[in-house]
């Protein structure tokens, strides 16, 4: 019988040694380390962007390749972030450039909320009276109680069902592309009281065109179609666009000459940063107030029917409801947004100094991965 082999000193102390060379193939202490950051992402964000260079630069390249942060966020075609006034972060998919005009959609409506201003601030409007619109005048007609402020705080009380289902009964869809779109206004303004006015809180981009008409009717009182856009892109240059040098600014019209204010205004990605770095401002652009900084801060106030929502912004604080629309959990409540279909996202944070746009084509069930992607971007900024 061969005897067995003695056992080496190694191969005594195997077992024991073993856990320890796993735990040394492990590596270092911590965490991995990171992957290398792909080509080109450093150099979409500037030498101090206020916050470490590299970290920023990881974030801003999750929002476009859908990794870490940004997975499931649909497609990021441009991004603008500005710190204290100043481009920290720039950066477009394939495809797209600095001079590519964006559809804001529903960040249109926060432009409309500025021109309004302007009327205001002119004394052709008042808040709290009704809008000269001639057949909401008549005697005995109830649309007559609605106020310029119940309309900017979407809350009129008119029948508009915004997101309803099926979708071609929504009152957007109706308006813009069925049985209203040849007189946007003239459909929206139509719809009969479903709540008094004031009472209950109602999203609408509907409520959005009555007020693009109600800029109409004074800026062009007796003209026709062509009168009235001439009027409302005059203005819209004159008073905003140049101001703040919103070359690329632009809006669209229906056949009855009303800007669709609740949806199709045009801008660059700098622009767009441009006109949110304005709102962080207090309205106000190269030292200049365009619009009362008093009219800003009406605009960030809480809607008395919605904590989360002013006049044509959202704000980032509690609904008090399922609606959860930005991350009042995490960033200040002094911070807002225009926010658009798909997801365009212009978001202000006056007190991190911070204004970031981000546009692109973002499905309803990515939403919330979007605003998570966003929010960790708005993390990096202290608040002061």
């Amino acid at each position: 019988m061969t005897p067995a082999p003695f056992p080496s000193r190694t191969n005594r102390f195997w077992p024991l040694l073993l856990p320890l060379v796993l735990l040394a193939g492990c590596g270092q202490e911590g965490p991995p380390p990171l992957p290398p950051l792909p080509e080109g992402a450093l150099e979409a964000v500037s030498v101090e962007p206020g916050v470490p260079r590299e970290t920023l630069a990881r974030a801003v390249d999750a929002l476009f390749t859908g990794e870490g942060i940004g997975e499931g966020t649909g497609e990021t075609q441009a991004l603008v972030i500005l710190h204290r006034g100043e481009v920290v972060a720039e950066r477009y998919a394939d495809g797209f450039a600095p001079d590519t005009r964006f559809i804001g959609w529903s960040m249109s409506k926060t432009v409309t909320a500025v021109l309004i201003g302007m009327l205001v601030a002119d004394g052709r409007l008042a808040l709290d009276q009704s809008p000269p619109i001639e057949h909401w005048q008549r005697a005995g007609e109830p649309r007559g109680e609605i106020t310029l402020r119940q309309l900017l705080q979407m809350r009129s009380g008119l029948r508009h069902e915004e997101g309803a289902d099926p979708v071609y009964e929504s009152s957007e869809v109706r308006m813009m592309f069925l049985d209203g779109r040849a007189d946007m206004a003239a459909w929206a303004e139509a719809q009969p009281l479903a709540h008094p006015p004031g009472a209950v809180f109602r999203y609408s981009t509907a409520t959005t065109v009555i007020l693009a008409d109600v800029a109409a009717r004074l800026l062009a009182p007796d003209g026709g179609p062509s009168d009235r856009q001439q009027a409302m892109a005059d203005f819209l240059d004159a008073r905003l666009a140049v101001p703040l040098g919103l070359d690329s600014m632009v809006a669209e019209y229906d056949a009855a000459g009303t800007m669709v204010a609740g949806s199709a205004v045009w801008a660059n990605a700098r622009d767009w940063a441009r006109f949110g770095d304005f709102l962080r401002n207090g309205g106000s652009s190269g030292g200049v107030q365009v619009v009362p900084r008093g009219w800003i801060d009406f605009m960030r106030s809480e809607s008395p029917r919605a904590p989360d929502y002013g006049a044509q912004l959202w704000l980032n604080r509690p609904s008090g409801t399922d609606r959860d629309v930005l991350f009042a959990d995490q960033g200040p409540d002094s911070a807002f947004a225009a926010l658009g279909h798909l997801g365009q996202i212009l978001y202000v944070s006056p007190r991190q100094g911070l204004t970031l746009v981000r546009l692109g084509h973002t499905s309803g069930e990515q939403q919330d991965a979007l605003v998570a992607a966003v929010a960790e971007i708005s993390a990096l900024y202290p608040v002061r």
